[in-house]
């Protein structure tokens, strides 16, 4: 839930790409791709709904979006799916093979599509499911006659959603990842949450209760990645939907033992 900011034309100075840049001598790197869910699931609030990415123009823009991740060059790459999803593993080895077209899904269109160019013999699911009680504000809201004042925060992510809708019809597939992951975007897409913590109070913290499951499920994704690294040179690649881009990355900014790339650092090269 972002406020739609044209921001192509910033994103190709080279003083965004020195954002959260620091010196990562000694230290394992971690990239965290927020991406637009390119198969429509409708498992958010409000949904984006996307051309279809197989066509012959958005398969173009994807081989470069996997020339820019390629300059990363991740040793692992975590996708969001569940770790005891053996469908998914058994689909990436037929597509090494050349028995698997790829899927609308991102995690095949980013994932498996740049872990065939790296050599990569596998990759890692890292999701964990967590509750939203999401009713449990709505119910607080009524309650207190705080209905309308959640709705407009509502109305508002609708609006950008609609206005982001927009945006990927008129952009490379490259370019509208640039925008969802940059510092500007990332921090509106925390506000919707951020926005839920007045909705309480003693004895019914429904909206801090919202936000700590958020928080509490992107830590345990977080967990998930650590897990991964095994050696200082290893640089994980993390590909997953834009609305845990704030928490996954602070997660990683706030380790001292670990350094933080971005998107647009290794787009500006």
């Amino acid at each position: 839930m972002r406020p739609l900011v044209l921001l192509i034309t910033i994103l190709t100075c080279a003083g965004v790409a020195s954002w959260a840049e620091t010196d990562c001598t000694g230290k394992p790197q971690i990239l965290v791709l927020g991406t637009y869910h390119m198969a429509n699931p409708g498992r958010d609030i409000y949904n984006l709904q996307v051309d279809d990415v197989r066509a012959p123009k958005r398969q173009q823009e994807l081989e470069q979006l996997a020339e820019v991740l390629a300059r990363f060059a991740p040793t692992k790459i975590a996708i969001e799916a569940d770790p005891d999803n053996k469908k998914l593993a058994a689909a990436y080895q037929d597509y090494l093979a050349g028995k698997h077209e790829l899927s609308q899904n991102e995690i095949e269109q980013i994932g498996f599509r740049l872990a065939k160019r790296l050599g990569h013999k596998q990759l890692y699911p890292v999701d964990v499911e967590g509750e939203f009680p999401f009713q449990r504000v709505l119910d607080y809201a009524k309650a207190k006659d705080r209905s309308a004042e959640l709705q407009r925060i509502m109305d508002s992510g609708g609006t950008t959603v609609a206005a982001e809708n927009d945006y990927i019809k008129s952009h490379t597939v490259l370019e509208t990842l640039l925008y969802f992951n940059s510092p500007e975007s990332v921090a509106a897409g925390n506000s919707f949450y951020t926005a839920m913590a007045s909705f309480g109070e003693d004895g019914d913290y429904a909206g801090p209760d919202l936000l700590a499951a958020w928080y509490t499920r992107n830590i345990r994704i977080h967990s998930n990645v650590l897990k991964l690294i095994t050696s200082p040179s290893d640089r994980i690649l993390v590909i997953y939907g834009a609305g845990h881009l704030f928490w996954l990355q602070e997660d990683a900014r706030m380790d001292s033992h670990l350094c933080l790339k971005t998107l647009a650092g290794f787009a500006a090269k």
